[in-house]
């Protein structure tokens, strides 16, 4: 069951930095500031959670489980806060039509 569980762990992780790769793909290749952020934190948030799910089988009890899993909403609340901060600002600071 071990082979089993290291192989989800692999798959997902490797999964997740995909995602991460695309994120940074997507943040050096789109035209302006708001597809780029789109881009950047729906991949990022999606990665992010893959990762943490290959990692949940891999912990020895379940006071880590509940670590990451913390760990991953809290930077879901954070990224959603920065990346509104980060919305509000380019949309104020655009020239008009």
């Amino acid at each position: 069951m071990s082979v089993v569980l290291d192989a989800f762990t692999v798959i997902t992780v490797t999964a997740g930095l995909v995602f991460f790769l695309a994120g940074t793909v997507g943040l050096l290749r789109f035209p302006d500031a708001l597809t780029r952020l789109h881009a950047l934190t729906k991949a990022d948030n999606l990665g992010l959670g893959l990762i943490v799910l290959g990692l949940l089988p891999q912990c020895p009890d379940i006071t880590s489980a509940l670590k990451l899993i913390a760990i991953w909403v809290l930077v879901q609340f954070a990224g959603a806060s920065a990346s509104q901060l980060i919305a509000q600002f380019v949309r104020r600071n655009e020239p008009g039509p």
